[in-house]
């Protein structure tokens, strides 16, 4: 059998390896918020029949000679480019595109999209509001689900938890690709953190009503070995089941095409992430508690009594 708590700081450690850079990042460079949270416009172009390969630099330029130097420009393609910038009135849109066909040819606009900052506020507000009445409900779901169980609010703070750590490595990893790479995060961004803590949830209440159910039937077992047992019995289910997840992602990540490559990461990197926290997290955590292993945290260790 696999001594998955028995080697529980190991696997609380390896992620605190994983958080705090992200931690980091975040202190430093923050969030790299797009038009949906800070305002701005947001232009896709077409560029049918131009007489010049793309080139990003280039585009860079013709938005800076207009006042826009903070502009990010990306490529879709061959031929269309994906401009954030802040905002542009209609006349400073029609004077760049104008400065783009003499070098690109005529320009068909895919898209152009414009937010204040009000309703970039308000979609920041409401993003935070979201991830906190889902914790909220998690734990008041989790204590009610648990509630024949001992201590069922241990088990909604262990899940809280675990789904703590998933938002934190998304948190953190999105802070470092938006340093690096110049990725931002926008609506689609929510959406995959709110996949993010139901996929990480929904696998610790699985490995959770194992535990319970295994209580019941091994009432002779002290309870690091029933949670522990709990573990391995469910490790095969949790791991098919997040695999055939990561891989339809992983596709979609690599054939996908730009425009939803964000949003595929940052749900790959989310699924692993809640694999992980389910696994060798949330369960060992009820094992400390019930353990109350921060007792003994800074007494010398006995040798075990049969």
């Amino acid at each position: 059998m696999f001594t998955i708590v028995q080697r529980r700081y190991w696997y609380f450690g390896l992620s605190l390896l994983v958080i705090i850079p992200g931690l980091i990042a975040l202190l430093l460079w923050g969030l790299p918020l797009s038009i949906d949270f800070t305002s701005g416009t947001l232009l896709e172009v077409q560029f049918a029949e131009h007489t010049a390969a793309l080139d990003i630099s280039q585009v860079r330029a013709v938005y800076n000679t207009h006042g826009f130097p903070d502009t990010t420009i990306q490529t879709s393609g061959a031929d269309t480019i994906v401009a954030r910038s802040k905002s542009l009135s209609s006349d400073e849109q029609a004077a760049i595109l104008a400065d783009l066909a003499v070098v690109y040819g005529p320009a068909k606009v895919l898209s152009a999209d414009t937010v204040s900052p009000t309703i970039g506020a308000e979609v920041a507000q409401h993003a935070a509001e979201a991830v906190g009445l889902a914790a909220i409900g998690i734990l008041v779901y989790i204590t009610i689900a648990f509630r024949k169980a001992d201590h069922p609010v241990r088990y909604g703070i262990a899940a809280i938890i675990a789904m703590l750590h998933d938002v934190l490595v998304v948190l953190g990893t999105a802070a470092i690709l938006g340093h690096f790479l110049g990725w931002q995060v926008d609506a689609l961004f929510l959406t995959a953190l709110l996949t993010v803590v139901a996929f990480s949830v929904h696998d610790t209440i699985v490995v959770f009503d194992r535990i319970r159910e295994n209580l019941v039937v091994h009432r002779r077992l002290d309870y690091e070995t029933v949670v522990n047992h709990s573990i391995v019995q469910t490790l095969d289910r949790s791991i098919n089941t997040q695999l055939t997840v990561m891989l339809t992602l992983l596709a979609l990540a690599l054939f996908g095409g730009l425009t939803v490559r964000h949003f595929v990461v940052t749900l790959l990197i989310g699924v692993f992430s809640g694999t992980y926290s389910s696994i060798f997290n949330a369960a060992p955590i009820l094992v400390v508690w019930e353990s109350r292993d921060w007792q003994n945290l800074f007494r010398r260790n006995k040798p075990a009594t049969a």
